[in-house]
C-alpha cells in the first residue's frame, strides 16, 4: 500500500489558481505595454527592473504592487483538478499550504478561490527561492513534525529547487505553470504540436532540476502521489 503524504505544499499562482501564472506578466504589460516580457520565474521587482532596464523607483514598485493586486482579482480561478484534489486531501486529513512570490495583498486576492482547509504560508524574513526557508516555514506553520512524506507541487523551477533543498519530495507541473505561461483559453487555442513542444520543454527542464515526477496540471497528480507513496513504503527518500 502506498504511504499517505505527511503534508503538501503548493505554489499558488500557476498551480492552485491562475493557470499559466499570468498575474505578473499581465500586470507588467498593463503598466509598460511597450516593454518585452521577462523571464517567467523572476520576482516582481526583478521582472519590473528587467522591463525598465534600470532600478525601479519606490513609486514604480508601489504602482506594480497595486496593479498586481488588481490583476490577481481577475485571475483568482481554481486551476483544473484543484478543487477535487484539495477536497480529497482535506477529507483524508492531509494538511496543505500554499506559497507564492507575489506581494501578500496580491497573493491573498488570488487565494480567495481556495477552500479554508489550505493554509496561507506567507513568508517571514525568508531568503528568496531556491533557499529552503519558505518551505520549512510553511511546514512549521502546518505543525508538521517530520519531513518524511512532505511533498511540494510547483511549476516554478526556483521553488522546485527550494523544495529539494528543504528535503521534500517534488512534483512538477508543466502545462499550467510559468514555463508554458499561457492562460487557459490561449493554451487550448494552440495547435497540438505547439502544445506538445512547450509541454515537453517544460517537463524536461523540471526533470533536469530533480523533480521526482512531472505532470501537466493538478488533475493528473493522483498517479504521482501514489508513486511517491510506493517509493516511500519501500524505504526510498527524496
Amino acid at each position: 500500500m502506498p504511504s499517505s503524504p505527511t503534508a503538501l505544499l503548493f505554489e499558488l499562482s500557476g498551480c492552485l489558481v491562475d493557470f499559466g501564472a499570468r498575474t505578473l506578466p499581465v500586470a507588467l504589460q498593463r503598466l509598460y505595454p511597450e516593454c518585452s516580457t521577462t523571464t517567467p520565474v523572476d520576482t516582481p521587482q526583478q521582472a519590473l527592473e528587467a522591463s525598465l532596464g534600470r532600478a525601479a523607483t519606490p513609486a514604480q514598485l508601489q504602482a506594480l504592487r497595486e496593479t498586481l493586486s488588481e490583476v490577481a482579482g481577475e485571475h483568482a480561478e481554481l486551476a483544473p483538478g484543484a478543487e477535487r484534489l484539495l477536497n480529497d486531501l482535506a477529507d483524508g486529513g492531509v494538511p496543505c499550504a500554499w506559497l507564492d512570490r507575489l506581494p501578500s495583498d496580491a497573493s491573498l486576492r488570488l487565494a480567495e478561490a481556495l477552500p479554508d482547509s489550505v493554509l496561507a504560508a506567507l513568508p517571514q524574513q525568508a531568503r528568496a527561492w531556491p533557499a529552503p526557508d519558505s518551505c520549512w516555514q510553511a511546514l512549521t506553520q502546518l505543525g508538521v513534525e517530520r519531513l518524511d512524506g512532505c511533498i511540494l507541487v510547483t511549476g516554478n523551477p526556483l521553488l522546485l529547487q527550494a523544495g529539494l533543498n528543504a528535503g521534500c519530495w517534488t512534483i512538477g507541473l508543466a502545462a499550467c505553470g510559468p514555463l508554458c505561461g499561457h492562460a487557459p483559453a490561449d493554451w487550448q487555442a494552440l495547435a497540438g504540436n505547439e502544445q506538445e513542444r512547450l509541454r515537453a520543454e517544460a517537463t524536461l527542464q523540471l526533470y533536469r532540476l530533480g523533480a521526482h515526477s512531472v505532470v501537466d496540471h493538478l488533475g493528473e497528480i493522483a498517479a504521482s502521489l501514489d508513486d511517491i507513496g510506493m517509493r516511500r513504503s519501500k524505504g526510498e527518500r527524496p
